[in-house]
């Protein structure tokens, strides 16, 4: 295999070639019933989103740190004839949970439709090469199967991402794949009719509710999983030291956490000003106009690793991680503003353990 494919010199590897020795070690152990065209079993696949230790030894990691029942329910749907809708706030691991399911289901994560306002039809279905086209007319030759059409072909599953985003008209074209399992190609007078193992798994913001609302008819075709954002905070930080220490790495960052403290920090800001209260519900605050999600700790935390190897001792400190912090918090530049100043004078200053940090963002203050 090339470097492309084992992921050895990419910045990310694909789910499937990143856990591959893992993936191959469930295959391995793996005796239960596997739906048509699967790769793994429903309780390998669960076993390898969540965690856990095999038979002979060999160690799972977990992919994603949440409802165990959230998981099995997504799972048990793709194993049905109704799609699969992982709905919820921007950053709970929709994307990723997507990802992972695809290349423990169908061996490959690599179909992917991403849903803008620009997206067409044909992304959905299928383009043509216009050069054969005018050359030769209407032909298979001639067509450029979209990653929907693919995965109808070959038996396998198709992630459409940020669906409601995807205008109403074009994300009707999904009803009769979804209810027929076929897709007319009228040009030619055929059909494509889906293989089994073909499903697809679509992502969706609740934020972006009334943005491109589902219909009613393409709503019914899909079971909806909603992702929560993370139950306790001891769960956020473990989410958040795990994608940055694998970040890091990834990026050949040479610095570590050393502590949780920094990470604890940043995860208490984020929970506490989208709760719009304190830890200790002592303090009520007001929440500002970013959604906060584990997503953007991760983010701040990782530019914290990163200005603490290249301009700092290695070591992230509160100083490495105040710049984002005060980016990801202020969005607005006059409500966000405010919110966070009141923050920082009622809640961080407060904290004799928090003096750093507090320094930190009122010296970034100053500068600006």
């Amino acid at each position: 295999m090339t470097d492309a494919q084992t992921g050895t010199d990419v910045l990310r590897a694909h789910a499937e070639n990143a856990y591959a020795d893992e993936l191959s070690a469930l295959a391995a152990v793996d005796d239960r019933p596997r739906p048509p065209s699967w790769r793994l079993s429903p309780w390998a696949v669960t076993t390898y989103v969540l965690g856990g230790t095999l038979p002979d030894g060999v160690q799972i990691t977990p992919k994603y740190l949440g409802s165990e029942r959230l998981v099995e329910i997504a799972v048990a749907s793709l194993a049905t004839d109704r799609a699969l809708l992982l709905l919820g706030v921007p950053g709970t691991a929709k994307t990723w949970l997507g990802e992972h399911l695809a290349a423990a289901v169908s061996g490959s994560s690599t179909l992917v439709v991403q849903g803008t306002a620009g997206t067409p039809e044909e992304a959905l279905r299928y383009g043509w090469n216009y050069a054969r086209l005018l050359a030769d007319g209407p032909s298979r030759a001639a067509m450029v199967p979209g990653p929907v059409m693919r995965a109808m072909e070959t038996g396998s599953l198709v992630r459409v991402e940020e669906l409601t985003r995807i205008p109403s008209d074009v994300q009707d074209s999904l009803i009769t794949i979804l209810s027929e399992k076929t897709l007319p190609i009228p040009e030619l007078n055929e059909e494509v009719q889906a293989r089994k193992g073909f499903n697809i798994i679509a992502t969706a913001n609740n934020r972006d509710k009334g943005v491109n609302d589902l219909s009613s008819a393409l709503r019914r075709r899909f079971n909806t999983v909603v992702l929560p954002l993370p139950d306790s905070i001891e769960q956020e930080v473990e989410i958040v030291t795990g994608r940055v220490r694998s970040l890091g790495a990834a990026l050949e960052l040479p610095a570590d956490l050393a502590a949780l403290s920094e990470v604890r920090r940043v995860v208490t800001v984020m929970r506490e000003l989208r709760a719009g209260a304190t830890q200790d519900q002592r303090t009520t605050i007001k929440s500002p106009s970013a959604t906060l999600s584990t997503a953007e700790a991760i983010s701040v935390m990782t530019n914290g690793l990163s200005l603490a190897a290249h301009f700092g001792d290695g070591t992230v400190r509160a100083q490495d991680v105040a710049a984002s912090l005060v980016g990801a918090v202020v969005k607005d530049p006059v409500q966000d503003r405010v919110i966070w100043q009141e923050y920082l004078e009622t809640v961080v200053r407060n904290r004799p353990e928090w003096k750093d940090l507090y320094r930190a963002c009122r010296d970034l203050e100053s500068s600006n």
